[in-house]
């Protein structure tokens, strides 16, 4: 798995690409979280290049999402490939995170 990050003004922006499995998913919060900035008001992760993701990757994301919502900061995904996609349909965490189709959708959604 790689992150690679931009910020516009109050917006981050996360790409990742790769595999979130079970033996990198702890990696994968630390990293989020030390990308977080308290000037962040919203937080973007782009899945455009993510290939798979498991239970243990999702649970990250949750925990992610929380993390921001208690600072009342908003967290969204986006880009999901078709894979990915029905991982969050099946799991229903389409319905508790919010899915965006691009990034432009998700600045402005």
């Amino acid at each position: 798995m790689e992150l690679s990050h931009n910020r516009t003004g109050d917006v981050l922006v996360i790409n990742a690409s790769g595999r979130v499995d079970g033996s990198n998913a702890s990696d994968l919060l630390e990293s989020l979280q030390g990308l977080f900035d308290p000037a962040d008001q919203k937080v973007i992760l782009n899945l455009a290049g993510l290939e798979y993701i498991s239970s243990a990757g999702l649970r990250v994301l949750l925990m992610a999402a929380q993390n921001l919502d208690k600072q009342d900061k908003s967290f969204s995904i986006c880009a999901l490939s078709d894979t990915v996609g029905d991982v969050f349909r099946i799991s229903g965490f389409d319905q508790i995170i919010d899915v965006f189709q691009s990034v432009e959708d998700a600045k402005q959604g």
